[in-house]
């Protein structure tokens, strides 16, 4: 996968087996644990991972989150793919 632009419409983002997010008050707030590896997320990443279950789509995601913090469609949409096309190069996340 090369670009932010890489990740079609109607992929439906999901954790792979053994990650998982999780609130963990020792760490300071929401962490990513996958095996052997902990990543803190931040609120932003937290709205946007609580939403890739591997059910809806790229699209229905941005389209969420847009309505739901009430923000430009396009703006939400190049920010989830960065963050969605950078969390899959670490294999957080399959696309």
């Amino acid at each position: 996968m090369t670009g932010s632009n890489a990740i079609a419409p109607d992929a439906k983002p999901r954790l792979p087996r053994g990650t998982r997010l999780v609130h963990n008050e020792a760490q300071g707030g929401w962490v990513l644990l996958a095996p052997e590896r902990i990543f803190k997320a931040d609120a932003v990443a937290v709205e946007v991972l609580k939403r890739c279950t591997g059910e809806a789509t790229l699209d229905a995601i941005v389209d969420d989150l847009a309505a739901t913090f009430k923000a430009p469609r396009d703006v939400i949409h190049a920010d989830v793919t960065k963050l969605l096309g950078g969390l899959a190069e670490k294999r957080l996340l399959e696309l």
